[in-house]
């Protein structure tokens, strides 16, 4: 089943195109337009933006209306869920967001896609525990940004950041946006078309490197997921030199077809697991600490990236809905599910005034707070940001 995947970076109208099941090149265009949130919302239809980007989004902080909070799930897995929660300033852009992390102080980090014709404008933002802005940087990823994490080594956390489309590349950087070092297509892994790593350029296919997200081992190396490119799993030191690589196109059981989110797995202490969401098999597929598949979870709709709290796991997928897994990977609870009414009309993404409070569009991140409250980034025009506050 194919996807639709915003090119974000072109001027209005937009651009969107459908991936095939196993990530290949699309073969047809379709043209939109692309609506601010403030035309979304005050004239209930989808009209351009301004080409020159000269009139953004205002910032909308959904908890100062009467009707934006609601409360979602079974017994024991019930939250109060607030769209569009952090408060953003209107000199920037909601823009395609993709995905989330938090550190300790509980401040949330939010990194869009972006447009690459916005070079200045940031791709990632900070916010506080309260939804306030923070600060902004990260123009050096706008019109590739995707993937975040937040990283502890020693007394100090660090932002892992990886960017596709153009850019090509992954990064590390202080939580204040200062680059550590950037990194791109690992040439000797043997995957990758000639000049990929020196002249990135915005090209799809197997030869092609857009990496996706990151997973942390416990003795200071990274795997790097290049789920729009090769379909392999990169595996670095901590340094980000490059040490080996697993996966790769196929049909599964250890190859991938778009292995888009990768988690290490550490609810059962003597036996941690790497998880991979291999999304257009709508399955996850997981391996031990060999690096052998032992289990495919199926049941699932594009399931984009993981998070673990306590003894869940979170899986957003991107078919209108959030999952919670047991240290089994049973299903315990799916929360926000609108898979119906999204996957039945794939232009909702661009129509925010019939989102439905309560319900998900494309849930393309979600991350744990220390309480076990969940952010979820979604993959959607205007950009939209929830929280789910726990209440069980």
């Amino acid at each position: 089943m194919g996807i639709e995947h915003e090119l974000s970076s072109c001027p209005a109208p937009w651009a969107a195109f459908r991936l095939t099941a196993d990530g290949s090149l699309p073969f047809s265009f379709q043209v939109y337009p692309m609506p601010t949130r403030r035309e979304a919302i005050l004239l209930g239809s989808s009209i351009a933006l301004s080409i020159s980007g000269a009139f953004p989004s205002p910032a909308v902080h959904a908890s100062d209306k009467s009707d934006s909070k609601k409360i979602i799930g079974p017994a024991g897995f019930e939250f109060e869920i607030t769209h569009d929660w952090p408060d953003l300033p209107a000199k920037y852009q909601w823009q395609t967001t993709h995905n989330v992390a938090v550190d300790e102080e509980q401040n949330l980090y939010v990194i869009h896609e972006g447009r690459a014709d916005l070079k200045d404008h940031p791709s990632i933002f900070v916010f506080d525990k309260d939804g306030k802005f923070i600060r902004a940087f990260g123009e050096q990823f706008q019109g590739g940004g995707h993937g975040i994490e937040v990283r502890k080594e020693g007394n100090e956390e660090f932002l892992y950041v990886c960017a596709y489309q153009q850019v090509k590349s992954f990064a590390k950087l202080t939580k204040q946006g200062e680059t550590l070092w950037e990194k791109r297509a690992p040439m000797e892994s043997g995957v990758y078309a000639e000049g990929e790593a020196a002249n990135p350029e915005k090209v799809w296919g197997r030869d092609r490197f857009m990496p996706t997200n990151f997973a942390f081992l416990e003795n200071g190396d990274f795997y790097l997921a290049d789920g729009y490119g090769s379909f392999f799993i990169h595996h670095y030191d901590k340094e980000g030199n490059w040490k080996a690589k697993f996966g790769g196109p196929g049909k599964g059981k250890g190859t991938f077809a778009t292995p888009h989110g990768i988690w290490i797995d550490a609810r059962k202490k003597d036996n941690p697991q790497t998880v991979v969401c291999d999304r257009a098999h709508h399955t996850l597929q997981v391996f031990d600490a060999d690096g052998t598949n032992t289990k495919t979870v199926s049941g699932f709709g594009l399931p984009a990236n993981l998070d673990t709290w306590n003894d869940w796991m979170i899986v957003p997928e991107l078919h209108a809905r959030l999952s919670i897994l047991d240290t089994d990977y049973n299903v315990l609870a799916q929360l926000g599910d609108d898979v119906k009414r999204v996957t039945s009309d794939r232009s909702l993404r661009t129509q925010p005034n019939n989102w439905q409070l309560g319900k998900f569009v494309h849930p393309h991140d979600a991350c744990f707070d220390a309480n076990g409250n969940i952010f979820v980034a979604e993959w959607v025009s205007t950009g939209r940001v929830s929280k789910m506050t726990r209440l069980t």
